[in-house]
Formats: C-alpha cells, sequence, structure tokens
C-alpha cells in the first residue's frame, strides 16, 4: 500500500486518537490537528484551532480526517460550521475528506423515510446531538466541489470497546450484526476510517459499519 499523508482533525479525541494510531501502525504519514499539546502516535502535530485553520495548513494531504465533536447544546451548530469551514478550503482539490459521522441519521426503511434519531425507542438525550449531525450530513451532501466521504457508525458505538480487527460496510440503513444488535467499538472503527482512507471506496457517499 502506498503511503499516505493524512490529517486528523480533533486527533487528542476518543476517536481521533485511534484513527491515528490505526493509520500510524499502517505506516502512513500522519499529522495530528490538535488545539493543544499532542497526546497522539502522529509524527507530526499542528496545534489550532479547528476554526482558525487555513486552506495552506492542510494543502497537499491525501486525506484529512475531520473527527470533531461538539456535544452541549450551544456547541452542536459547530457540527455544520467546522464542516463547511473544512469543506471551503478544500474545495477543488484532490483531498479526499473523511467525516466521523453518527448514526442518529441512518435509515430504518428502504424508502428512506423514517430515521434512527425519529424511533420512539431513540434516546431523547440524544436526539438533540443527532440531528445537529444530520444537518451537517444534509449539507455535505450538497457539496459536488468535495471529494467527501461521511462514515456512520453502529447504533451503540462503544467508545471502550474490543478492538476485533474486523467489522462490516452496510449502506445508508441501519443493520444489525450476527447477534441481532447495532453496534461497534471506536477501535474498530478506527480501522474502517483507515480503510477508505486507503481504498477511496465511498467518495461522494455515506456508508456506515457495524461489528460482524
Amino acid at each position: 500500500m502506498q503511503q499516505l499523508k493524512i490529517a486528523v482533525v480533533a486527533a487528542n479525541g476518543k476517536e481521533g486518537r485511534l484513527v491515528v494510531e490505526a493509520a500510524v501502525r499502517r505506516g502512513h504519514d500522519v499529522t495530528a490537528v490538535v488545539r493543544g499539546e499532542n497526546k497522539t502516535d502522529a509524527q507530526h502535530a499542528i496545534v489550532k484551532d479547528l476554526f482558525d485553520l487555513t486552506a495552506a495548513d492542510l494543502a497537499g494531504f491525501d486525506v484529512v480526517v475531520d473527527a470533531f465533536g461538539a456535544w452541549t447544546p450551544d456547541t452542536l451548530p459547530q457540527h455544520s460550521t467546522s464542516l463547511r469551514h473544512l469543506c471551503d478550503f478544500l474545495a477543488g482539490t484532490a483531498t479526499r475528506l473523511i467525516v466521523v459521522g453518527g448514526a442518529g441519521s441512518l435509515y430504518l426503511d428502504a424508502a428512506h423515510t423514517m430515521q434512527l434519531k425519529d424511533a420512539p425507542t431513540f434516546p431523547e438525550a440524544f436526539v438533540p446531538l443527532a440531528t445537529a449531525m444530520g444537518k451537517a450530513l444534509d449539507a455535505l451532501r450538497t457539496r459536488s466541489d468535495v471529494k467527501w466521504t461521511y462514515i456512520s457508525p453502529a447504533a451503540d458505538f462503544q467508545a471502550d470497546g474490543e478492538r476485533t480487527g474486523s467489522y462490516v460496510a452496510a449502506g445508508e440503513e441501519l443493520e444489525n450484526g450476527a447477534d441481532g444488535t447495532s453496534h461497534i467499538s471506536y477501535a474498530d472503527y478506527a480501522i474502517a476510517v483507515v480503510d477508505e482512507a486507503e481504498r477511496a471506496a465511498h467518495v461522494g457517499e455515506r456508508f456506515s459499519v457495524h461489528a460482524a
């Protein structure tokens, strides 16, 4: 596999660090984009807030992984504003953008009329987050000037879950694994991110991943 130049935005976060780890393990040249001290395995670091990044900062990368997350009510709109910021300066370049997405916007029916976040069993506390992430995805779908990919995890996204080294790639509809549940660990999701970085199999698409 050809070595790639990969930048991971918000690399100090739980998922960001695992994406860096998986990419370094594969022999890629990885730069962590962090607001403070680099706490990852990346060989290089850009110490800047995401919103202060410029086109020059990320010029020349093969792939930029956006692992940014916002969790409080007043910061939830940043899912859209941060993604728009990245897209605006990656527009028209050869750099691919891979977004660490959410599960709430996955569809529950073949007609794509109902999303997971709309299900009565979806935890009410997470509806605002899922809605904010869904809006960011909707805006991303309108960008034909960016080579983007959005990866949704399974319904149960397990921060401290086991790294099995495998996963199942699915489409826009929620799928369950062999045990009848929809789950994946952060570590296995990170493997899927690096696989997509290497393969470019879903440019201009959203897909999902879950445990086998």
